[in-house]
């Protein structure tokens, strides 16, 4: 009919103008979904940013400044008491140990190190370390037979472990192979102040008066052991200053163990470490005062001497039951 619209192409423009809404629409909603994910992405970006900032805002805080502080210099005071026996060993100590009156009094110095080292093992370090391995049992309960194995494991390892150093730097010259002695005693010095440092962070993250004690307590039973430690090093061929200065040198251990106990800022991740780096370290000192102080004392035959320096092996040792006592 004249006039009329025609029916299909009614329809026809209806369908392309439903398609073209509906395509419109789509790509609307694509757009949005972009835009959406931009804007998600950049909340998660300023979301980490945020978080990153708040950890080190954490970290450089007032009062996580002053435990980095105190830690520090707490274990730096530890590792500077290996000056001590400076003012304890005789100047004229490291220039008569060639003569037969030198000798002597190297002996008996080696005799209170010997004391002190095993005082240090069976009295200090594998206490410690029983003690961090039932306070880290669950409910609190004492240590299993597997856990004890594991100690004894690990002191067998840091044994063996110095014995593979000596054979590995060993050499035919008498000189050099008594140096080696006098580093391997530097070794386990090293680790000995990192698991000090250690000690000492974790206490000042707990207060600072936690954190003083154990630095006090520390100290005390650290002064007869470094006295001992400075005798191995004269026997090892070393002057009183170059012994002096490596002895110095191993406070740099004890800062790394109190850089490690803030930055773990948990207390149980600490007693994980200590829990095998204490008896490995006895291990150590077992294989030096076994191996490379006893023989010495072994070669002494004057009987007077020879009870000479069971007494002082004991004072040593007497000396760490004291300083242990004193610290508990």
């Amino acid at each position: 009919m004249p006039g009329c619209p025609c029916p299909g192409r009614s329809m026809a423009g209806l369908r392309l103008l439903l398609v073209t809404s509906l395509a419109l629409e789509f790509l609307g909603g694509v757009g949005g979904s972009q835009q959406a994910l931009r804007s998600r992405g950049a909340a998660a970006a300023c979301r980490l940013d945020g978080k990153e900032s708040e950890s080190w805002g954490a970290v450089l805080n007032g009062e996580r400044l002053d435990t980095w502080v105190c830690s520090l210099l707490g274990s730096l005071l530890v590792g500077l008491s290996g000056v001590f026996p400076l003012l304890v060993i005789p100047l004229e100590m490291g220039t008569t140990l060639r003569s037969e009156a030198g000798a002597r009094h190297l002996k008996q110095l080696l005799s209170f190190a010997l004391g002190g080292l095993l005082g240090n093992v069976f009295l200090h370090l594998l206490p410690e370390a029983w003690a961090y391995t039932c306070s880290a049992s669950p409910g609190g309960e004492g240590q299993s037979l597997h856990q004890q194995q594991q100690l004894g494991l690990w002191v067998i390892a840091g044994f063996l472990t110095f014995l593979a150093l000596e054979r590995m730097f060993l050499d035919n010259k008498e000189e050099r192979s008594s140096q080696v002695s006098g580093y391997l005693n530097l070794l386990a010095n090293t680790i000995d102040n990192f698991t000090h440092g250690l000690a000492v962070a974790a206490s000042f993250l707990v207060s600072k008066k936690i954190g003083l004690l154990t630095t006090l307590a520390i100290l005390l039973h650290e002064i007869p052991h470094e006295v001992g430690d400075f005798a191995i090093l004269l026997r090892a061929g070393f002057d009183r200053w170059s012994a002096a200065k490596l002895q110095l040198s191993t406070a740099l251990g004890g800062l790394l163990g109190a850089c490690f106990a803030i930055c773990t800022q948990s207390p149980k991740g600490v007693e994980e470490t200590v829990a095998w780096v204490l008896p490995f370290t006895s291990g150590g000192f077992l294989y030096i005062a076994l191996v490379n102080v006893l023989p010495d004392l072994l070669e002494e035959e004057d009987p007077w001497h020879s009870l000479q320096q069971v007494l002082l092996l004991c004072s040593g040792v007497l000396v760490m039951v004291l300083f242990s006592l004193c610290v508990e």
